[in-house]
């Protein structure tokens, strides 16, 4: 193997598991690809320890560590233990200024404790919350992306998302966002390389801009952006 080959490490969105990278391919000369998995949290984990505990998956050094909405918000943690090359963000968000008004609410409320229990077994509303989008006939399609249903784990994975307290963005991070975001909408968005027409599930549809833009993005750290 090419000792200069670059590992590039997916992180999935709430509840999501791996196969939404399955239609990203990195030319094989340069990049290999890793997809890591959401793990069960402990009792009373601190998303900080959980994200020490993912980061230890990391063994190879210099790497490229890329996650998707909730899960961007876990590299971001998980970066403060790593030595990386490059920190990219996926229809995320970079610090607590970036978060939508109803979750803002939801955490000044604590609404996010009576919520996550209605998610279990919900595809549809499950859906709407991780993706932003349910439609009828795609059920087959969410119930094949969003797998991890663990109530341990949704109870966990909200709260956290909700009162995550992050204030500065980690410095050379990366932020791809869509302009059609309906889960962290793009006006509350700063500082991001803009997929136009892209909406919260971009990974899935719009897979053929990644393809074309990531090896760069990963290598030289920038395209144009917004």
């Amino acid at each position: 193997m090419n000792q200069d080959i670059v590992h590039v490490y997916f992180m999935p969105g709430m509840a999501a598991n791996p196969s939404i990278f399955e239609h990203i391919k990195l030319p094989q000369t340069d990049f290999k690809i890793h997809w890591l998995e959401w793990q069960i949290p402990n009792v009373n984990e601190t998303l900080s320890n959980y994200a020490l505990r993912m980061a230890q998956q990391i063994t190879e050094k210099n790497v490229a560590l890329i996650g998707v909405s909730f899960g961007g918000v876990l590299v971001q943690e998980m970066s403060k233990y790593l030595n990386l090359k490059r920190l990219i963000i996926i229809s995320s968000i970079k610090n607590k200024h970036e978060m939508p008004n109803r979750l803002k609410i939801m955490r000044a409320t604590k609404a996010y404790k009576l919520f996550p229990a209605s998610l279990i077994g919900n595809i549809d509303l499950l859906a709407k919350y991780a993706l932003g989008e349910t439609v009828k006939k795609r059920v087959e399609l969410y119930k094949k992306y969003l797998s991890v249903t663990n109530p341990k784990y949704i109870n966990w994975a909200v709260k956290e998302m909700v009162c995550w307290n992050q204030e500065e963005s980690p410095s050379g991070l990366i932020h791809i966002h869509g302009s059609l975001d309906n889960v962290f909408p793009y006006r509350h968005i700063q500082k991001c390389i803009t997929v136009e027409n892209g909406t919260h599930i971009m990974i899935l549809n719009k897979y053929r801009w990644f393809n074309k833009y990531l090896p760069q993005l990963i290598l030289e750290g920038s395209i144009e952006s917004c």
